[in-house]
């Protein structure tokens, strides 16, 4: 798409590995792709971003890809070359030298800061709420990405599911069942893994960086979609799950304080809502196990037996998600009819 001149700067420091890079850069791709932004993704840690998309050079610190310009650090900081619209994702907020840019610039810049997922019932009372800056001429807005349409939806690239279908259409017909597994640490694997070798019915295990090769989001969103059930963590992957319409298990970024246990709770009464009972228990057995440390193996056979009736609901579920305006156009049109 031509470029309609605005430019867009997103700040991004990398927490949860692979998921905050990856969110951010789902983002900045989209906005130069579909809505023709100007767009510097500045992010610290290309390393990470390397490892899913090749095509980086942790080295370099300015490159552009996609038509989107990556840089390490944020560079001169004068009022003019402060962006139009700056978006802080996560709570990364800019350098203060940068701040400071903003506020002495002509025209003030729009600021929004992209919080993380959460199903929870008060993110429709704090999406789009202002935050005005304790000293100077500034306000920032929260943006949160959701569920429902009182907040701000998820990112989806236009033609998704339509590339999904078509990958699936030429996909051959195997035995026994395929299974990707992306976990943090923490999670029992080898009990799984034990499990899937127990089993009557052939489980074939994909876990990037194991026993398949860590691949790109292009790759990894294929991978998503040939398998029968997707092991995710953290953001990026847990949306892209969804997408796939196949049964998923989410493994939740584990926070100290225990936050993380709303989430996963609230995300999971959303999602089995309306769910056959035996359905919704064995989903929520298998999540609980496979966060807690449980017994996987008993969770894995419930969960398995109705593993049909669970794609069914799958697909149901990102169908209707996916009649929903997504989250880069939900930030456009904030941006563009709210704040300007």
């Amino acid at each position: 798409m031509a470029s309609d001149g605005e430019r867009w700067h997103l700040f991004c420091k990398v927490v949860d590995n692979y998921g905050d890079a990856g969110v951010a850069w789902r983002l900045a791709r989209q906005l130069v792709a579909e809505h023709g932004k100007n767009v510097r993704l500045v992010l610290a840690d290309l390393e990470t971003l390397a490892k899913i998309r090749p095509e980086v050079d942790p080295r370099r610190d300015i490159q552009e890809l996609h038509g989107v310009e990556i840089a390490r650090a944020v560079g001169q900081v004068e009022p003019e070359r402060v962006a139009d619209v700056v978006v802080e994702t996560f709570g990364c907020d800019p350098p203060e030298a940068y701040v400071l840019a903003m506020a002495q610039r002509k025209t003030t810049p729009r600021w929004l800061n992209l919080e993380y997922l959460s199903a929870e019932e008060w993110v429709e009372g704090s999406h789009t709420l202002p935050s005005p800056h304790p000293r100077l001429p500034l306000v920032k807005h929260f943006f949160f990405p959701g569920f429902t349409e009182r907040t701000g939806g998820l990112l989806r690239e236009a033609g998704l599911f339509a590339r999904r279908d078509a990958f699936r259409a030429t996909m051959p017909k195997v035995r026994g069942l395929r299974a990707s597994v992306f976990a943090y640490p923490s999670a029992p694997l080898p009990a799984l893994m034990r499990t899937f070798n127990e089993t009557k019915q052939p489980v074939e295990a994909w876990v990037p960086g194991m026993t398949v090769d860590f691949v790109d989001q292009d790759r990894y969103d294929e991978m998503l979609w040939s398998c029968d059930v997707n092991f995710v963590r953290g953001e990026d992957s847990f949306v892209r799950a969804q997408w796939a319409g196949r049964p998923f298990v989410w493994h939740i970024y584990p926070t100290e304080d225990g936050a993380h246990w709303k989430k996963l709770t609230a995300f999971l009464a959303r999602y089995t809502e309306g769910m056959d009972r035996e359905d919704a228990l064995a989903v929520s057995t298998l999540w609980g196990a496979w966060n807690r440390g449980g017994n996987v193996g008993s969770a894995w056979h419930a969960f398995a037996d109705r593993l049909p009736s669970l794609e069914a609901h799958a697909q149901r579920w990102a169908a209707k998600l996916g009649a929903r305006r997504d989250l880069a156009a939900g930030i456009v049109d904030f941006a563009d009819r709210v704040l300007k």
